[in-house]
C-alpha cells in the first residue's frame, strides 16, 4: 500500500487556511455583540410597570439614558402613554400630544439628546404622579441639559410630582443597577466557545 508523503502537507495547509477564516468569524461575532449591547431596553417602572402606584422618581435613580435606548411602557387597559412637550408636561395637558398609545405595551426609542416627557393619557393619573421626564445624554456621555424639577401646574393646585415614598432617601438596590444577565451570559458562552475552538486548531 502506497502512502503519499505529502498528505500531511495538505491537512497542514487546510489548518493554516482555517485559522484566518476562524479569526474573521470571531471578529464578526464580537462586532455583533458590541453593537447589540450598545442600546438598552428599559421597562418603565420595572415589574410594577407604567402604573399610578409606581414610584417613577425612584425608578429613575441610577439610570443613564443614551441615544438608541428604548423605553418600554407596560400598562393595563385603564392607562395609556403620551409623549408631550415640556409645557404640557408641567400642567398634565393631554389634549395636544406628540405621540400616544393605549395598546398596553408601547416602545419609545430615544433618538436624540435632550429631555423627553411622558404622561398618562388620563389627566387625573398624570396629576397623581404618573408622568416621566427622561434626560437623554449625548454619545460622549455629557448630559444634554441639566435635570430640573418639574414645575407645579398653574391655578394654585398643591400638586408635587416628587417621590411618592414616605422615605425618599431609601432606594432599593435593584433600582441602582442595570443588569444585562442574558447578554453577559451570551458573551461568556461565545468567548468560551472561541477559546475552545482556538485550542483545537
Amino acid at each position: 500500500m502506497y502512502i503519499c508523503p505529502f498528505n500531511h502537507l495538505s491537512s497542514h495547509n487546510n489548518t493554516i487556511m482555517a485559522k484566518p477564516i476562524l479569526f474573521f468569524v470571531v471578529l464578526i461575532l464580537i462586532s455583533l455583540i458590541i453593537c447589540s449591547s450598545s442600546a438598552t431596553n428599559y421597562i418603565v417602572g420595572d415589574s410594577s410597570g407604567w402604573d399610578i402606584s409606581t414610584d417613577l422618581d425612584t425608578w429613575l435613580v441610577g439610570k443613564k439614558f443614551m441615544i438608541g435606548d428604548v423605553l418600554v411602557f407596560q400598562y393595563s387597559s385603564v392607562h395609556s402613554v403620551s409623549e408631550v412637550t415640556k409645557e404640557n408636561f408641567a400642567g398634565c395637558n393631554t389634549s395636544n400630544v406628540l405621540d400616544s398609545s393605549k395598546n398596553g405595551n408601547t416602545n419609545f426609542t430615544l433618538t436624540k439628546p435632550g429631555d423627553r416627557y411622558f404622561v398618562c393619557g388620563n389627566r387625573l393619573h398624570c396629576l397623581g404622579g404618573m408622568k416621566l421626564r427622561v434626560n437623554v445624554e449625548n454619545v460622549n456621555g455629557a448630559a444634554a441639559g441639566s435635570p430640573a424639577p418639574a414645575p407645579s401646574p398653574e391655578g394654585g393646585a398643591s400638586f408635587s410630582p416628587s417621590s411618592k415614598s414616605k422615605n425618599p432617601s431609601f432606594v432599593p438596590n435593584f433600582a441602582l443597577s442595570n443588569i444585562h444577565v442574558g447578554l453577559d451570559s451570551m458573551v461568556l458562552v461565545i468567548l468560551g466557545f472561541l477559546f475552545f475552538a482556538f485550542s483545537l486548531v
